[in-house]
């Protein structure tokens, strides 16, 4: 089976990867870019993606890269806890969680191809139409020629933008702003807490996470973290150009958080210490009726695109790569597997697009901003116990990785041809 995956971020290398161990070697990464340079801040891994990782022979590489957190804590703008729960293999799951630089996890994902599809990612081929049978790619090249590819399936993983969503859906138009503006950067900071702490602070209005990149003993006691700074409105003010690796100034931005200052926390001086800091808005896209177009089928944000409420957009692009190899090395034909891709996937993502509107699990720093706004002596005053665990248990279990639900599932490994 020849197969064509259009984009090599994070979704379409994990898609080659579990393509390659699905049984199938006829493939072909074909990447807009010159070169693949690792661009980004960072990204979480959760135990769900983790596991498939594992499963693929990716996952220790991956773990050397950055670290495995322990905990996740909501806290009020007065730095009053909300909610703290345990992650990854703290929280009982079979894998950890994962937090990680996303260019080093591209890169090192980019190198694993390469080591397995010895020369399957072609660099410069930027798509500019699918066939109507979704059999055929058409691509411009660095020097303005035309390239046509054939596969007997094209995944279309070319990302938010994706050329061959618009293809079959020309009157989208680009992502939908929600109304927040991001400014995201790492900076080497002491450790947070206990160094192994994701922490989120704020409520819908504005709002600062942060989470550890990197070991302190690799930096003299610091540790490198990445950061996420947003606030409703400002910045740049629609989402219909959104520039993921746009870099601004960070004086105004650290102004913006003037005060947001604890015994265990000083916000201002992390953003104002970024080792840069990129600005863009929180855009996302409605979820479409269908994925698949004859033999040409979307993968990851090309399918999906979500804010980052939760941190699964890189998760649920792995769940979407390791589902598609799995129904194509099993279903009876082509056209079976895309069709069982597809209804495994899409209505799970576009539930899970929904709930991270509503700004997923961290909906509990809003609920305590509008009972107490002033802060609180007890959060369980604000927010019973019950309605906590339940917000939080019902994300995981939309999202796919309810420890319980996780642990228990059957393996998405499958070869072509196996008993």
């Amino acid at each position: 089976m020849q197969i064509l995956i259009i984009g090599a971020g994070i979704g379409g290398l994990i898609a080659a990867l579990s393509l390659e161990a699905a049984g199938f070697d006829d493939i072909v990464v074909a990447e807009r870019s010159a070169e693949i340079r690792g661009l980004g801040v960072g990204i979480n891994l959760l135990p769900h993606a983790v596991r498939e990782l594992t499963e693929l022979g990716a996952a220790e590489r991956i773990a050397e890269l950055g670290v495995e957190p322990g905990t996740l804590a909501y806290f009020n703008r007065h730095g009053q806890t909300i909610w703290s729960e345990p992650r990854g293999r703290d929280a009982g799951y079979r894998w950890p969680q994962l937090s990680v630089h996303r260019g080093m996890l591209q890169l090192a994902l980019r190198d694993l191809v390469e080591e397995r599809l010895p020369d399957a990612i072609r660099l410069g081929h930027r798509l500019l139409a699918v066939s109507d049978d979704g059999r055929a790619a058409t691509f411009e090249l660095p020097d303005g020629a035309r390239s046509e590819l054939t596969a007997d399936v094209i995944v279309a993983a070319d990302g938010i933008h994706s050329a061959a969503r618009a293809q079959r859906y020309p009157d989208e138009g680009g992502p939908v702003w929600g109304g927040l503006t991001l400014w995201r950067g790492t900076a080497l900071v002491e450790p947070c807490l206990d160094g192994r702490t994701m922490i989120m602070v704020g409520d819908a209005e504005q709002k600062f996470v942060a989470y550890p990149l990197s070991d302190p003993s690799l930096d003299g006691g610091r540790q490198r973290i990445n950061f996420i700074a947003e606030r409703r409105g400002g910045g740049v003010g629609a989402g219909s150009d959104a520039d993921w690796n746009r870099r601004i100034d960070r004086a105004p931005v650290a102004e913006i958080f003037d005060g947001w200052t604890y015994d265990w926390l000083d916000i201002p001086a992390i953003i104002a210490d970024a080792e840069e800091l990129l600005e863009y808005p929180m855009v996302d896209r409605d979820a479409i009726p269908s994925w698949v177009f004859g033999r040409t089928v979307l993968l990851g944000d090309a399918a999906h695109a979500m804010y980052p409420n939760g941190s699964n957009g890189g998760s649920q692009a792995t769940l979407d790569a390791r589902t598609l190899a799995y129904h194509l090395a099993t279903a009876p034909t082509i056209d079976a597997a895309l069709a069982a891709y597809e209804a495994d996937r899409r209505p799970a993502t576009a539930r899970l697009l929904e709930l991270t509107r509503q700004t997923g699990p961290e909906r509990v720093m809003q609920i305590a901003h509008e009972r107490a706004p002033e802060g609180f002596a007890d959060v369980h005053d604000v927010i019973p116990a019950a309605e906590l665990e339940r917000i939080a248990a019902e994300y995981k279990t939309a999202a796919g990785f309810h420890p319980d639900q996780l642990n228990a599932r059957s393996s998405l490994g499958a070869r072509v041809g196996a008993a």
